[in-house]
C-alpha cells in the first residue's frame, strides 16, 4: 500500500474562515499604540464582539466580525473588511475595517 506512506497535506483554510489573534488585529489597526495595551483593554472586558462580551486578547478575529470598544470617551463600532499580520502606515491600517459609527455633529462656528 504505497499510498499510505504518502504525507497527508496539511489543511489551508479559505481567506474567509482566516483568523487572527484581537490584540494583534487592534494594533494593526492602529486602534492602539502597542500590543500590550490592545490586550489589556480587551482583557479588562471594553470590548465586545459581534455583541458579546470578550476578555481574552488572543480570541480569533475574521472579516466581518463587529467589533464595539470605547475610545477616548468615543463608542467605536468598526466591522472588520480586512486582516494584516502587521501594522502599516495610516492608510493602510484604515482599509481593515469600515466605522460603523454616526459622525460626530459638527460644532457650530
Amino acid at each position: 500500500m504505497a499510498g499510505q506512506s504518502a504525507k497527508p497535506k496539511p489543511f489551508a483554510a479559505p481567506a474567509a474562515q482566516q483568523k487572527l489573534r484581537l490584540d494583534k488585529w487592534l494594533f494593526a489597526a492602529r486602534f492602539f499604540k502597542s500590543r500590550e495595551l490592545a490586550g489589556a483593554h480587551v482583557s479588562e472586558g471594553h470590548l465586545r464582539l459581534n455583541g458579546q462580551p470578550c476578555a481574552k486578547p488572543a480570541h480569533g478575529v475574521g472579516v466581518g466580525d463587529v467589533l464595539t470598544f470605547v475610545q477616548g470617551g468615543r463608542v467605536r463600532v468598526i466591522r472588520i473588511t480586512a486582516l494584516s499580520q502587521r501594522r502599516g502606515p495610516a492608510s493602510v491600517a484604515q482599509s481593515l475595517y469600515v466605522d460603523l459609527d454616526a459622525p460626530l455633529p459638527s460644532k457650530p462656528a
